[in-house]
């Protein structure tokens, strides 16, 4: 790939604080896809006094993408960047510092400029750093939930408050997936089954629920691949889908999204408590007798599985699918 010189060398020295003079560099694509492509940059870097800095640094290209519902997602994280968001963070629970970014109108396209962070991320995150997550995540809303700085009234590009509603309405509105839970065909158990129809017939009375809890600013992709765990804290990465959502809401992506199947009930009567806790060192959450979590889950990916389930020819991938409804029904019986 092409990289332009002037631009490595300023971010470069944004990174290192020093005046760099020249740099080679290497390219390796981390992760990506049809919505982005994410490239760790590596080389020696000069400065002007010689000295020679090994270093490493992300490079985030992102093109135009339409999101159902949310059409202004493409260019969310480079708008995020470029706003005062980052100053509302702590040490202990962050995003990635940028080091540059600029965004190309005529393509509808950007890139930025990204810290490395070398770190735990994945399915290879504990039980311990899972907790971790979900508390400082809870700090961060309760943060934001009392304190309403300015610069959450100056972010003028966040997914909407109903993001979630509208998408689990939109996937129950689906014939492919509200119809096979209910066909002499359907491979699910039972209960699995009977669960997924019992929240399509209480959702107007869960989703008026949901929306009695507080308003926070969520991440809205709270999934492990998107957290490190490095140094005892957390990083958060991909913050395009981010917006305004109901508390427990990124609690849902945490423990159900593409998760560590295996622990999923135990993750989620730990992270719950945690989250709590957190949130609650800001603001009292006593009054809440009912988190909803539990609910969140289901409404944001039952028909997702359901989806994944009927999409797939892997069976490994099927059986995946059908294992994390079924740990979802424990969770509900364990309420």
């Amino acid at each position: 790939m092409n990289i332009k010189f002037e631009t490595l060398i300023y971010a470069l020295s944004r990174r290192f604080k020093k005046d760099i003079i020249s740099a080679d560099c290497q390219t390796m694509p981390l992760r990506g896809g049809t919505v982005g492509d994410v490239y760790l940059v590596t080389g020696i870097a000069e400065t002007a006094d010689g000295e020679k800095l090994p270093y490493r640094i992300v490079l985030k290209i992102q093109k135009k993408w339409d999101r159902y519902g949310d059409p202004g997602s493409w260019r969310r994280e480079y708008d995020l960047y470029a706003s005062d968001l980052g100053v509302t963070f702590s040490d202990a629970f962050r995003w990635p510092t940028c080091y540059h970014a600029e965004i190309n109108a005529e393509e509808n396209k950007f890139q930025l400029w990204l810290e490395f962070i070398d770190g735990v991320t994945g399915l290879d995150l504990t039980g311990d750093m899972y907790e971790q997550a979900a508390l400082e995540l809870g700090r961060y809303q309760g943060k934001l939930y009392v304190e309403k700085p300015a610069v959450l009234q100056s972010l003028t590009n966040l997914s909407h408050v109903d993001l979630m509603k509208n998408t689990y309405l939109h996937y129950r509105s689906w014939p492919i997936v509200y119809d096979y839970i209910r066909s002499e065909g359907c491979e699910f158990s039972q209960h699995v089954r009977q669960m997924l129809i019992d929240i399509d017939e209480r959702a107007d009375e869960i989703l008026a629920r949901i929306e009695k809890l507080p308003l926070v600013l969520c991440h809205r992709d709270f999934w492990v691949t998107n957290l490190i765990y490095a140094d005892g804290k957390i990083t958060l990465i991909d913050w395009d889908t981010s917006g305004w959502g109901y508390l427990g809401e990124d609690l849902a992506s945490l423990i159900a999204d593409e998760a560590d199947i295996d622990h999923m009930v135990e993750y989620y009567q730990r992270c719950v408590p945690a989250y709590y806790k957190g949130f609650s060192e800001y603001s009292d959450v006593s009054s809440i007798a009912d988190h909803c979590v539990y609910e969140l889950i289901l409404l944001a990916f039952g028909y997702r599985l359901v989806e994944g389930y009927l999409h797939t020819e892997d069976d490994d991938e099927k059986k995946k699918q059908i294992q994390t409804l079924q740990k979802i029904y424990e969770m509900g019986s364990k309420k």
